[in-house]
């Protein structure tokens, strides 16, 4: 299966609209879509959407739930599942459990964490990190009609639930039948990892996270079983296996789990043009349960920060502040000699990190005019596409859209420069068949293939290994009918798969063929040669 994640109104106006161009993702490959936020938030700012007022109905722009139902019917006329977000951690400061708290309801009230004075909240601030430094610093709002400070983790507009109270698991769990009734087969658990608080600590990834998702999981497998669950948990390598879910929830919790950190070291491959720090860390993590997947992918709707920990990189020889200011310099675009084009976004004056946005096209380059931005672009999708789990493709990446030059016209969206990957479809390029990169014929290129490839399902285990060649990254995919390497030059010098490799997989055979190109590999001195940011999958085609 292969991904698509979009806005509604941005890809296609309406929910109709989206329906409308179904045959377009279908054609793509797509088995899978992810429409960001549209049930109805609060009135801008909403944090692009993720300010629910209303989890039963949808944005009036966008349609009603009956199109909902309509889009989930024709989505899967076309072989394609749908994905909603469903934001766990918070609601809408205008949701009508926090309108009826306010209003004194003490039983809505418990809904929320609610203290009438500061010191719980200075005790957890002692502890708590700032998600939003730059507009929405601490963690706690004081709210005058609550005659008291109400946990609001990202904004001061959207407050916490309280899911130590069983009340909010029962009203959660309502409203994903409600929403799988009408079709929806994946939801994104939205900022899953703070769901729980726990004094002394960040207040993420706590154990009760994963026992609180196990719940949800066991009610949608009763009620609809089709229903998977996809923890958006941007967290360090150490604590994502658990979103999966390890020891006795092994397999028990979501189905599906970004694979941030593989996102990360994409672009610091790239940037760097090495893979040593990426195969480290990327070994680090364990294979998922086999009824489970990861989520991979190049880009996606938000800024890229920098999770790059201090163990992996000192384990490489690197220093992991150095390197970190590295990748943020590079992809603003103050490096000397970087051809990305990126926005620097929250930057943190205390701890000096810096977020990144961007499309990912002009993130490779090609913004700048640079030559090897085709090639990146192409690269980095073959990472994804090749590294086992499900490859989610960011819209309008499989066109090469760059940056929208008009992203803070909307009042409503100048504060905030992540909208600048976030453009328009242009549905008249297109329908005119236009691709002078060739980025598009590519990335099909590389889907159709991948269909083509058993090694490459989900199911099949992924194995890193050590960097022979430092600018190329090794990915090994077992099945029955043989291994299958993957191997990525992530610089823009010439590299080589070492011959040793090949003799380790049994793959230095007459029958030894990449399936990019269809070709069987030409061998120098034993080892497969490597354009700049070439990628190979080899296997025996014999």
């Amino acid at each position: 299966m292969v991904g698509y994640a979009a806005y509604a109104d941005r890809f296609a106006g309406t929910l109709a609209g989206v329906g409308e161009r179904a045959a377009y993702l279908r054609d793509l490959g797509v088995g899978y879509l992810h429409l960001m936020p549209l049930l109805t938030p609060r009135p801008a700012p909403n944090d692009g959407g993720y300010a629910v007022m209303d989890y039963r109905s949808v944005r009036p722009d966008l349609g009603t739930v009956d199109d909902l139902r309509d889009l989930a019917t024709t989505l899967r006329g076309e072989g394609i599942s749908l994905c909603l977000d469903l934001v766990l951690n918070h609601v809408a400061r205008e949701h009508e459990w926090a309108v009826a708290a306010r209003a004194g309801d003490p039983d809505k009230r418990a809904y929320f964490h609610v203290y009438d004075d500061r010191s719980a909240p200075d005790a957890y601030e002692a502890t708590l990190p700032e998600v939003f430094p730059d507009f929405a610093p601490g963690n706690f709002t004081w709210d005058d009609e609550l005659a008291g400070w109400v946990w609001t983790t990202f904004n001061d507009y959207q407050w916490d639930v309280d899911w130590s109270n069983p009340a909010v698991l029962c009203e959660y769990a309502d409203i994903i039948l409600s929403l799988a009734n009408a079709g929806v087969e994946v939801f994104r658990l939205d900022a899953i990892a703070f769901i729980w608080k726990r004094l002394g600590t960040a207040c993420q990834n706590q154990p009760e996270v994963h026992e609180l998702t196990r719940a949800l999981r066991t009610v949608a497998r009763i009620a609809a079983p089709a229903v998977l669950f996809k923890a958006e948990a941007i967290v360090g390598p150490a604590d994502l296996p658990a979103y999966l879910g390890v020891g006795r929830h092994r397999g028990r919790v979501s189905d599906l789990a970004y694979h941030n950190g593989l996102m990360v070291q994409v672009w610091s491959m790239l940037a760097s043009g090495e893979v040593a720090l990426t195969a480290h860390a990327l070994q680090q993590l364990p294979q998922p349960p086999s009824t489970t997947a990861w989520v991979t992918y190049a880009r996606c709707h938000d800024d890229i920060g920098w999770a790059v920990s201090d163990e992996d990189a000192r384990a490489v020889g690197l220093d992991p502040v150095a390197h970190r200011r590295f990748l943020s310099d590079w992809y603003s675009g103050a490096f000397p000699g970087s051809w990305a084009r990126g926005l620097v976004f929250q930057q943190n004056e205390a701890t000096g990190d810096r977020r990144i946005s961007g499309s990912l096209a002009s993130l490779a380059g090609l913004e700048a005019g640079d030559p090897g931005a085709t090639a990146r672009i192409l690269l980095a999708h073959a990472v994804v596409l090749a590294f086992g789990g499900l490859p989610v493709i960011w819209m309008g990446d499989e066109l090469g859209l760059l940056n929208d030059a008009g992203w803070a016209d909307d009042p409503a969206h100048a504060a905030d420069n992540r909208w600048v990957h976030r453009p328009r479809m242009p549905w008249p390029e297109v329908e005119a068949g236009r691709d002078q990169h060739g980025i598009t014929v590519g990335l099909r290129h590389l889907i159709d293939v991948r269909r083509s490839l058993p090694h490459l399902h989900a199911a099949s285990p992924t194995e890193v290994w050590d960097p022979r060649d430092p600018r190329v990254l090794l990915v090994v995919r077992r099945h029955p009918t043989g291994p299958l390497l993957a191997a990525f030059n992530v610089s823009g010098e010439e590299a080589r798969v070492e011959a040793d490799v090949l003799h380790w997989l049994g793959l230095h055979t007459p029958g030894l063929r990449d399936a990019i190109s269809g070709t069987a590999p030409s061998l120098v001195e034993g080892a497969v040669p490597l354009e700049p940011y070439a990628a190979v999958w080899l296997h025996d085609g014999d």
